[in-house]
């Protein structure tokens, strides 16, 4: 019997950089507009070979995201990204989109972090719009730069509370910086009532995630897959459902695992993890959303109950209001229980 089609299968997207969601047609387009020359990586040789293994492959990876990021000149391309990134998550099932953006990484071209943030969240509350998927902001601070810039960033954050920013992230390479001295921003957020969401547990062991938890009072975690070599933090994060956003083809782009089948994702699963797939960066990884559930199928043999189980995690994980989160529930149990298409 033909399997059930994933990118009908209704999910939420937990886990998507701001630069990194852009489609690749996109960032040629904007690039030969403003005059950014495109290294061959980003242009005829894309999707790029990755590994962030050492701090060069991590050098390599950060300038090529810099690069991205420099085509958004104008308003304009702001909000093409936006609506573009919503209109590809549509596309893949998804009806909850969290985009995680760092201000500080845009303000000398749009005129400080918060006109920088007005922009995004009337970018994306027009993309909501246009689309019928709900895109909901979390603001991240960056590990490489000084835990008082991130305070800064959590109180911005804390003037958007209830107004589109859902959450608060730290992102970067997790061998820099010290991730407890940025307790103080996550505590700012936190008593704002934003999800606390940090990176860890990718390219790092588990140590980060459970400072991640114990310092950060972290809700969800970025990643977090190298939680399962520590048997009893693995339990912890199971016992008390902090989400993994699990992001398969970063995990592998990244050379935290040499191939897919590594990825612990079954492992995982058959712990009780509570999984949100993601495409963390596809610019630069080269695949979306419902490729992560392909992949769950293909190389760790999921079946459709079990990826409809992860779907569900994914709502579950969400910052969804309660009778969005049970809408959706209800329309996965209706993709299962509908039957798989025969083949012709």
């Amino acid at each position: 019997m033909t399997q059930r089609d994933l990118r009908v299968l209704p999910k939420t997207h937990l886990h998507l950089h701001f630069s990194g969601s852009m489609r690749h047609l996109t960032l040629v387009e904007l690039a030969d507009k403003h005059g950014v020359r495109l290294p061959d990586a980003l242009r005829t040789d894309w999707p790029p070979e990755l590994s962030a293994a050492d701090e060069r492959g991590w050098f390599r990876f950060q300038r090529l995201y810099d690069i991205a990021r420099s085509v958004l000149r104008t308003e304009d391309d702001v909000r093409r990204l936006v609506r573009e990134a919503a209109e590809d998550d549509r596309a893949d099932g998804s009806r909850w989109l969290e985009i995680q953006v760092d201000p500080s990484g845009y303000a000398n071209r749009f005129h400080g972090i918060t006109e920088f943030t007005d922009l995004v969240l009337d970018a994306a509350r027009d993309a909501s719009a246009s689309t019928g998927i709900e895109v909901q902001v979390i603001i991240a601070a960056n590990r490489t730069r000084h835990p008082l810039d991130a305070r800064t960033l959590a109180r911005l954050a804390t003037q958007y509370a209830g107004r589109g920013v859902v959450g608060f992230g730290l992102s970067n390479d997790e061998r820099r910086g010290t991730t407890s001295e940025f307790a103080p921003a996550f505590r700012i957020a936190r008593n704002a009532g934003l999800l606390a969401a940090p990176h860890g547990g990718e390219l790092c062991g588990p140590a980060t995630v459970r400072t991640c938890l114990d310092e950060l009072g972290a809700g969800r975690i970025g990643h977090g897959v190298r939680s399962v070599e520590d048997p009893d933090l693995l339990k912890r994060v199971v016992d008390a459902q902090i989400a993994l956003e699990v992001c398969p083809a970063s995990n592998v782009s990244l050379g935290v695992y040499r191939s897919a089948e590594e990825v612990p994702l079954r492992e995982l699963y058959e712990s009780g993890a509570r999984i949100a797939l993601g495409a963390d960066d596809p610019l630069l990884f080269g695949s979306r959303l419902a490729e992560q559930y392909e992949t769950a199928r293909t190389v760790h043999n999921f079946t459709d109950p079990e990826l409809a189980d992860l779907a569900r995690s994914s709502v579950l994980a969400s910052t969804a209001p309660p009778e969005t989160q049970q809408s959706l529930l209800t329309e996965i149990n209706q993709w299962l229980g509908a039957p798989a298409p025969v083949p012709a």
